[in-house]
């Protein structure tokens, strides 16, 4: 007789007791193979799949793009056969293997057949493992191996409803618990779906010890305050809007849901995984952001994100859950986020969708590029840059990153080469809950292009990998920089990238840009807003939250309060960027061996970066499109597509 002792829920004490035999048999690669059950084949390169064919009460059948738009959520669900069997786990046909990704478990929803996988499971697999919990919809959940018929099911009382939950809760446990076992460095991915995300936080507060990453899809955990209960009654609102899953199948979920609740009411903070929330804002099961809002202050890692108003996000085809996974920066492979390692470009729809917000800017702002070949011609766009790394592009800051997000996108849409940016951590960092710095969310597209923190550290693994990187040495202090100073360098006295340039023989592209006081004029700088209290006091507030860089420079570098500069907007002008004649650091050892030369190198690409801006400044005056209204006048005569001219290069 095999036996198992329970875990403390709900403050009861279980004994051991011995297992039903039926629910017992061998493991199969670490998963009980009754979980398997006529699910799973095996392969030769050792990966778990489901069999090509469909397999009646376990898994959802391949579906092309083509067939997704012509079946809706109530359609899927009716191809999903019931077996009665057990719940198990099953991995997706398509998904196979991914030994090199972190394990990823889906829980399902109130109908329990796993569909929030069916549009997403593709893209998961790319850099997941995917497991897909599966709970029949007869499934009943056996307790002390009795059989529970329908009938008496939905009378049972609620502290044998406690019994049936701890089985479920254990099941799913005990797998987070094998996988962690093998692999302890690497997180647990759980991703949950209303009952499922409730049923992954309880997994969550029973296991503080384990590294997990919760990814909640309109949670259910407070039923209490829904619209299922407060605005019409259990059956009426059950037939008109949760059917296709049974009346009774759908009553025995929210018991169980109402179960988890209570004993989430006074275990949520014990959660310690990494949590986050994904809300529609029109879902039957929570109240939505109020819940959103109350889940995030009480959980110490947790954000929220607003997915559109679709109630069914995950069945929608227009949202992406890998997509919304590396925008809020939440993929990793080890204990935290590599910037550098753990990160997957946007494909050819994520860029767009990721770029569509800033395309009133790529059109009033025109910017014009002009970059040097190696001969030292001087060519429109930036067929001058390098097409192979390492590359390292440096130059001065356009106040708020004006310049930024319009040149690394320029690069991915123009010449196909990804441009990892160097940015302040600020732009990374979780922000402190009731804080006075703003939802930096409109920042994810920095994220999504490549962007990483800026370090040394990031910067040597960037250049290891052949990578373009954008360096802006003036960081903050040139972003927030005062009247006046809108093309004043404020780079630092250390050669700090000089050196590592010549360790990987890296091109070093120095490149100078304009614009900035064509587009806004800035009325109160920081020293006008320091003259009043009230703000000097804001100001330090701001200051004080965000992530101090360089505190031991010297001189006027050393400055990097956060204020909110008041601009007065300007009919826009025209962005001006030259890059310079490559520098070519391979073969530079006296560099990395004699600070004077590194010194006079830093030297002579800051000279480089004044010559542009100056060349910039001087010659957009020729320029007979500097305006917007002489663009749009153009562009209306010749065409949207034609590319508008400028001064004579």
């Amino acid at each position: 007789m095999i036996t198992t002792k329970m875990f403390d829920f709900y403050g009861l004490e279980f004994v051991s007791r011995p297992l039903v035999p039926s629910m017992v048999s061998a493991v199969v690669n670490g998963f009980p193979g009754n979980c398997f059950r006529r699910v799973l084949r095996r392969e030769a390169t050792g990966c778990r799949k489901l069999s090509s064919l469909h397999v009646k009460g376990s898994s959802f059948k391949s579906t092309k793009s083509s067939d997704r738009s012509s079946k809706n959520y109530s359609d899927q669900l009716k191809e999903i056969g019931d077996d009665g069997g057990p719940p198990r786990w099953f991995s997706p046909v398509e998904s196979g293997c991914r030994s090199k990704g972190p394990l990823l478990l889906f829980l399902p929803g109130i109908d329990g057949v796993g569909h929030g996988l069916k549009l997403q499971h593709e893209r998961l697999g790319e850099i997941f493992d995917i497991r897909c919990f599966h709970i029949p919809i007869t499934d009943r959940t056996p307790f002390l191996g009795l059989s529970l018929s329908l009938s008496l099911s939905l009378s049972l009382s609620h502290l044998t409803f406690r019994m049936i939950v701890i089985e479920l809760v254990k099941l799913v446990q005990s797998t987070v618990r094998r996988e962690h076992d093998r692999s302890t460095k690497r997180p647990i991915y759980i991703v949950g779906e209303s009952f499922g995300a409730s049923l992954a936080l309880v997994v969550a507060a029973q296991n503080p010890d384990i590294d997990l990453v919760l990814i909640l899809a309109n949670p259910a955990t407070s039923l209490s305050k829904s619209l299922l209960q407060s605005v019409a009654p259990f059956s009426e609102m059950i037939h008109k809007h949760l059917i296709p899953p049974p009346v009774e199948t759908v009553l025995w979920k929210l018991r169980m849901i109402y179960e988890m609740q209570s004993y989430l009411d006074s275990h949520l903070h014990a959660v310690e995984a990494q949590t986050l929330i994904l809300t529609s804002g029109n879902d039957l099961l929570m109240s939505n952001k109020t819940e959103s809002d109350r889940l995030s202050s009480m959980l110490t890692q947790c954000c929220y994100y607003q997915i559109g108003v679709f109630s069914i996000f995950l069945q929608d085809e227009t949202f992406d859950l890998v997509a919304t996974i590396k925008r809020v920066s939440y993929y990793r492979r080890g204990a935290s986020v590599d910037y550098i390692s753990d990160y997957f470009p946007p494909t050819p729809s994520e860029l767009k969708m990721i770029l569509q917000p800033f395309r009133w800017m790529n059109t009033a702002l025109d910017p014009v590029m002009i970059s040097t070949r190696v001969s030292g011609e001087l060519v429109r766009g930036l067929g001058g840059i390098p097409s192979q790394g390492p590359v390292i592009l440096v130059g001065n800051h356009m106040m708020m990153s004006v310049d930024a997000v319009l040149l690394v996108s320029s690069f991915w849409t123009d010449e196909n080469i990804m441009v990892r940016g160097m940015a302040h951590p600020l732009f990374f960092e979780r922000l402190k809950k009731g804080g006075k710095l703003p939802d930096l969310s409109m920042l994810d597209v920095i994220r999504v292009l490549g962007g990483a923190p800026v370090s040394a550290t990031n910067l040597y693994k960037a250049l290891s990998i052949n990578s373009h990187v954008l360096l802006y040495p003036g960081g903050f202090r040139e972003l927030f920089h005062q009247k006046g100073e809108e093309h004043k360098l404020f780079w630092p006295a250390k050669s700090e990238f000089v050196r590592m340039a010549a360790r990987f023989g890296a091109k070093i592209v120095p490149f100078g840009c304009v614009g900035e006081d064509d587009v806004v004029q800035l009325l109160l700088d920081r020293n006008d807003q320091m003259k009043f209290p009230p703000l000097k006091a804001f100001i330090e507030e701001l200051t004080g939250e965000a992530v101090r860089l360089r505190s031991d420079a010297e001189g006027e570098i050393r400055e990097q309060l956060l204020y909110y500069p008041v601009v007065l907007p300007k009919i826009p002008g025209r962005l001006y960027f030259r890059f310079g004649k490559p520098i070519s650091m391979e073969g530079r050892e006296d560099i990395l061996t004699d600070k004077e030369k590194a010194d006079e190198m830093y030297l002579e690409i800051q000279n480089e970066v004044h010559k542009f801006i100056d060349y910039l400044k001087e010659n957009r005056e020729k320029d007979p499109y500097r305006n917007l209204l002489a663009r749009l006048s153009y562009q209306c005569f010749n065409g949207f597509d034609y590319q508008v001219p400028t001064f004579d290069i």
